[in-house]
C-alpha cells in the first residue's frame, strides 16, 4: 500500500484509498466550516461515499459544507444532525437519528468535534469540565450508542473504524482519574484540561479495539497538525502557548515534546485532514491496531500514560461513570 510524507494533501490520500471509501457511509462531528472535521468531508466527497452524515451544533456551518459535498458529486447523500456533545440529552436525542438516517450501517466514525485550552472554567449541563465534555465524554457516549450500526458495518469487507482526532498536547498531561474536574475548578488550568481531554481520546481508541477487534471496528487517535485556518486557538497568545513547557514538566516531571515523528508541525488548509484519513482509510493499519498516527505515520506516544493498559481500563470505567450508563461488548 502507498507511504506518505508528512506534507500529504488530504485529496491524495483519498485518490489513495478510493475503494475504501466509494459506496461507505461516513459519520464525521464538527465538520462546519471551517475545521479540520469539514476538511476531511470534503475530501472523502471526491472518491464518491455513499453517504456523509455530520453531526454538529450549527447547521449555519455545515451547510457550506455540505453544498460543497454535493458540487463535487450530487449523487452522495448528504445529511445534517444538530448535536450538542456537551448535552448528554443532545447525544441521546441524536443517536436514534443518526441511526435512523444511515439505516443502522456506519463504517466510519471520525470524531473531530472539540475545544483547546479554555481560558476560564467551565462546566457542561451536567457539571463535567467542559474541555474533558466536548472533546471526549460526548464523543464516548455518542459513539457507543452508535455501535450497533458499526457492528452492522464491520460486517463488510473493510470492517468498520472509529478515529478519535488528539493532539500532540496529551504529553501535558495524564487522565486525573481522582479529580478530573479540578477540585470543581479551584485547581483549573487550560493546558492541563486539554492534556487530561486528548489524553483520553487516545486511551479511548485503546478501549475500543480491545473490546471490539474481534468483531471487526478498531479504534486510532491522531495528531492532526496545528492549522491556523480552522480558528482553534484564536483566543490564545504566544504566552498561552509558553505555558506548556513548564506546566508538562510540572504535571509529568518530563518535557514535551514538540515534535514527536517528522516535520512539519503547521498544516496547510489542505495537508489538515491527511492523517486522520489515513487513520480512516488505510487498510494496513487493521493489524496494527489501536494505535496513534502524527505526520501520516503511526508513531508511540511519547507519554505511557497515553497508553498504559491499567489506564486504558480507569478511563474508560471513568468516562462511564461520566455519562451514567456502562456498555459491555
Amino acid at each position: 500500500m502507498p507511504t506518505f510524507d508528512a506534507a500529504v494533501t488530504s485529496e491524495k490520500v483519498v485518490t489513495a484509498f478510493t475503494s475504501q471509501v466509494k459506496g461507505r457511509v461516513f459519520v464525521i462531528t464538527g465538520a462546519g466550516q471551517p475545521s479540520v472535521g469539514a476538511s476531511i468531508a470534503i475530501a472523502l466527497a471526491k472518491a464518491s461515499p455513499a453517504h456523509i452524515l455530520i453531526a454538529s451544533r450549527t447547521s449555519a456551518k455545515v451547510d457550506p459544507v455540505l453544498a460543497e459535498i454535493l458540487k463535487i458529486d450530487p449523487s452522495i447523500k448528504t445529511t445534517f444532525i444538530q448535536i450538542d456533545l456537551s448535552d448528554h440529552d443532545s447525544v441521546r436525542r441524536a443517536a436514534p437519528q443518526i441511526l435512523a438516517s444511515t439505516e443502522s450501517k456506519i463504517d466510519v466514525v471520525i470524531n473531530s468535534a472539540g475545544n483547546m485550552a479554555l481560558k476560564e472554567y467551565t462546566v457542561d449541563k451536567q457539571g463535567i469540565e467542559m474541555q474533558m465534555s466536548a472533546n471526549h465524554v460526548g464523543h464516548f457516549l455518542l459513539t457507543n450508542l452508535l455501535m450497533p450500526a458499526l457492528l452492522a458495518g464491520a460486517k463488510g469487507p473493510y470492517g468498520a473504524r472509529i478515529v478519535n482526532l488528539s493532539s500532540a498536547g496529551y504529553q501535558i498531561s495524564p487522565v486525573r482519574f481522582d479529580d478530573s474536574a479540578f477540585s470543581d475548578g479551584k485547581t483549573y488550568d487550560p493546558w492541563t484540561s486539554y492534556g487530561q481531554a486528548k489524553t483520553a481520546q487516545i486511551l479511548f481508541a485503546h478501549g475500543i479495539t480491545n473490546r471490539l477487534k474481534k468483531q471487526g471496528i478498531v479504534a486510532f487517535a491522531c495528531h492532526p497538525g496545528s492549522n491556523l485556518d480552522t480558528k482553534l486557538g484564536s483566543h490564545l497568545t504566544m504566552d498561552d502557548y509558553g505555558t506548556i513547557v513548564p506546566l508538562t514538566k510540572r504535571n509529568t516531571g518530563k518535557d514535551f515534546v514538540f515534535v514527536v515523528g517528522d516535520e512539519p508541525r503547521f498544516k496547510t488548509y489542505e495537508q489538515i485532514g491527511a492523517t486522520p484519513l489515513i487513520a480512516a482509510l488505510d487498510p494496513d493499519l487493521v493489524a496494527q491496531a489501536p494505535a496513534f498516527l502524527q505526520n501520516s505515520q503511526v508513531v508511540q506516544p511519547a507519554a505511557e500514560h497515553a497508553y498504559d493498559p491499567e489506564h486504558v481500563e480507569k478511563c474508560w470505567k471513568l468516562s462511564e461513570t461520566l455519562v451514567g450508563q456502562e456498555f459491555k461488548y
